[in-house]
């Protein structure tokens, strides 16, 4: 599983008072995971914040910032009645796993001493990391939200420590601003981190200091650091057959999987043959191709296909001079099938 983003719509440890025009922002950005604060904005715009990160497709978050048991237990119910799907923070468990059991609501609340606002996260590694395998054991916490970029230690073997010490999922929170920052996070075993304040302010590097152009930027650089970037160009048809001129030799032009999408040249007749476990599909881009079957003979022409099942006895002919044929076949398949041919061909070239 990648690693996740949560845009948190938060300032200074408060929802922003123009959160909503910011929400419709990041979810024409494709951003999937977003989250508030429980305090800047008044319950009521904060139950219809949340549906409308619901009504958008996307997750949603709610994390806590009170200090006090009576104000974090007030928040939890707040977190029960808006109806969002995960309650971030907290330092009251006990206090708040009663009030959201049978929610549905998942739970991570912050490993170690929190103090202040804006939170810090104080006390040493040792005493975070024995924090966290506390919590973590607790049955209704589903994770852990470590404020490790507001803790005065080393923050890479902070977070490299917590999550080493639960199998748990960890969010990762406070002044992630830079894509080296969130591979660290990837680094360290995190499940997830937050980022508000740099994408409101512009501080993320981007091309522009929007919102738009900062949260693309981080949904850039986040799937990159998760390797969800596809590194493969596209391919002109025209060109890749125009690289070779040999006939009953397929070159390999990409792969889906465990399939191949293969490029051949047919001319004349081939040999009668069939594969024991593959099937194939023959897409005729240019030329006519006759495929004979014991049963019948079936015409390919340009920009038609046809698959033969595995076990099917077949004989391709190209009708016209040559014929340009792209396959789709598993990377097992042999060329010849099961027959014993001069042309077979094991090992494929690539184009």
């Amino acid at each position: 599983m990648g690693l996740r983003f949560i845009f948190m719509l938060t300032r200074n440890d408060q929802t922003v008072d123009d959160a909503e025009i910011h929400l419709e922002t990041a979810l024409a950005a494709g951003v999937h995971h977003i989250g508030f604060k429980d305090v800047g904005l008044p319950f009521a715009r904060l139950k219809k914040l949340n549906q409308s990160i619901k009504d958008g497709g996307a997750t949603s978050y709610l994390e806590v910032v009170s200090l006090d048991q009576d104000s974090e237990i007030a928040s939890a119910q707040a977190a029960v009645e808006i109806g969002v799907d995960i309650l971030l923070g907290g330092t009251n468990v006990d206090a708040v796993l009663p009030i959201i059991k049978g929610s549905g609501i998942q739970y991570y609340p912050f490993p170690g001493n929190i103090v202040g606002h804006p939170s810090v996260l104080a006390g040493s590694i040792d005493e975070i990391v024995a924090s966290a395998k506390s919590l973590a054991s607790r049955e209704g916490v589903d994770g852990l939200d470590l404020l490790a970029y507001r803790s005065p230690e080393n923050v890479g073997k902070l977070m490299a420590a917590v999550c080493a010490a639960t199998d748990k999922p960890v969010i990762m929170a406070g002044s992630i601003d830079t894509k080296e920052r969130i591979a660290a996070v990837k680094s360290s075993g995190a499940g997830g981190f937050t980022i508000g304040t740099a994408a409101l302010d512009g501080i993320y590097p981007a091309q522009g200091n929007d919102l738009d152009a900062q949260l693309r930027a981080i949904l850039k650089d986040v799937a990159d650091v998760n390797d969800h970037v596809s590194r493969i160009s596209k391919k002109n048809l025209d060109e890749s057959f125009g690289k070779f001129t040999e006939t009953w030799s397929p070159r390999v032009a990409g792969r889906v999987n465990n399939m191949m999408v293969k490029l051949a040249k047919f001319e004349g007749e081939f040999v009668w043959h069939h594969h024991a476990v593959e099937d194939e599909l023959f897409f005729v881009h240019k030329g006519s191709l006759m495929m004979k079957f014991r049963d019948r003979d079936e015409v390919i022409n340009e920009g038609e296909f046809i698959i033969v099942p595995h076990g099917v006895e077949h004989c391709p002919v190209a009708i016209s001079d040559t014929c340009e044929v792209l396959l789709l076949e598993p990377a097992t398949t042999v060329n010849t099938g099961n027959a014993q041919d001069e042309r077979r061909v094991t090992d494929l070239a690539e184009i």
